[in-house]
């Protein structure tokens, strides 16, 4: 069920500077468990570590290793909030829902950081703010209002000149921009790896390599079938596969469009030039419709990620228009060597929301990240698992909907080139 031609995920930076995995093996024999959780992920492995934390039996399945999806090839950055501002949100979900989905979009960072501290995690990161540069003039104008519009809400934000921005990122092309505290980095896959770590060491069973066939309604509860035969009894199940969840659920992977995200990164920079870019080690995103995103690691390097086409990539021709952004931002990068290219697919709803759905009693799906999954993710799990202990629904960020699938879906490669091309030239224009 899974596609075989899935960019891998060895070529990533983070493959090569990440901290061990535990050690998993696939599922061979049948089992029984209250909780099955499928994706070992963000949003899998804190559903189970939420949800372990209060003594419930969790099981989580995944058809590749810890990490293989967006969890272990993101940038790295831990941005606050969701692709809708305060204001947006309160129009969409109303007073009541809408506050309480601004709060749980302003601690979705926060609860990442809470589990590097209580558990220790081994995880190279840095909580020093996020920067969002202005490209154009009309940018500015929506990041203005957009500062306002969390500066309403007390958040730990502020706008920043033209001067300021250069002066943060070592580069004059932008025309001001926005700090937001609450932000950071982290190294992705040391994070999911860590992340699985402890949750085996609260007793929760995480197998790998256990792709799953079929999930079906058995009485009371359901039965999974995994590639190898095996049968798994569960009371509940919840699905954390995002951009990865070809043919887990009927429809589900229709609901969402699954770009490539395509990244690069250099040789460690010399002393010299590293003082020159970024100074202060923010991570940045800034306010292009395709977006560039950049930053420096935790051993030196500078990497930069943003769209390519969305096939999987052919040779590294693919990133060359990262590598020209660079050093069209970063002239003083012209000579220095890329050692690493890799992509991922990011899961990306019509509303650019995070979608929950429950078909039925005791089977919940989760999808869309945006591209903000470290921190929503994570935080989405520890939702999930308070929703599965309460039955309260109003302890999920969103409400559930309908699986929907969107439509067209099979000309999503055709539309979404269309829709990139007629970004850049926005981009371009503005």
């Amino acid at each position: 069920m899974f596609p075989a031609n899935r960019f891998p995920l060895a070529p990533a930076l983070w493959h090569d500077t990440a901290v061990a995995p535990p050690v998993t093996t696939p599922l061979t024999a049948a089992a029984d468990t209250d909780t099955l959780i499928i994706g070992a992920g963000y949003a899998g492995l804190s559903t189970a570590l939420h949800l372990a934390q209060s003594g419930e039996q969790c099981m989580v399945l995944d058809a590749r290793e810890i990490g293989f999806g967006g969890s272990g090839r993101n940038g790295g950055q831990l941005v606050p909030g969701l692709k809708k501002d305060p204001a947006e949100l309160l129009s969409a979900y109303g007073p009541e829902r809408g506050k309480q989905l601004i709060e749980f979009a302003s601690t979705t960072v926060s609860t990442v950081f809470s589990l590097i501290d209580h558990y220790k995690l081994n995880v190279p990161h840095t909580r020093n703010g996020w920067i969002q540069p202005a490209h154009s003039q009309s940018a500015l104008a929506i990041v203005d209002k957009r500062v306002a519009d969390w500066q309403k809400r007390d958040a730990p934000v502020r706008p920043l000149s033209r001067s300021d921005v250069a002066d943060l990122l070592g580069t004059d092309q932008y025309y001001g921009g926005w700090f937001d505290e609450r932000g950071g980095s982290l190294q992705p896959l040391s994070y999911v790896r860590e992340l699985a770590r402890v949750t085996i060491a609260a007793g929760v069973s995480v197998h790998t390599g256990t792709p799953v066939l079929s999930i079906e309604k058995k009485g009371s509860g359901w039965q999974v079938i995994t590639d190898s035969g095996h049968v798994v009894q569960a009371r509940r199940v919840v699905v954390c596969t995002n951009a990865y969840s070809d043919g887990i659920w009927k429809d589900l992977k229709e609901t969402v469009v699954d770009p490539n995200t395509y990244q690069v990164a250099t040789a460690p920079l010399p002393d010299d030039i590293a003082r020159t870019i970024l100074p202060q080690g923010q991570p940045v995103s800034d306010t292009r419709n395709l977006l560039l995103y950049f930053r420096k690691d935790h051993t030196g390097r500078f990497l930069m990620g943003g769209r390519g086409p969305f096939r999987e990539p052919r040779g590294k021709q693919d990133w060359d228009h990262l590598k020209k952004a660079i050093t069209l931002l970063y002239p003083q990068l012209q000579d220095i060597e890329f050692e690493y290219y890799w992509c991922g697919r990011v899961s990306v709803t019509q509303d650019y929301m995070p979608h929950l759905h429950q078909p039925e009693p005791g089977l919940i799906l989760n999808i869309g990240c945006q591209g903000r999954g470290i921190g929503l993710q994570t935080a989405m799990g520890k939702a999930i698992a308070n929703y599965l202990q309460s039955g309260n629904e109003t302890a999920l960020p969103v409400p559930f909907t309908p699986v929907q699938r969107l439509p067209f879906y099979g000309l999503r490669k055709l539309y979404v080139g269309a829709l990139i091309s007629w970004y850049r030239y926005l981009d371009s224009r503005s």
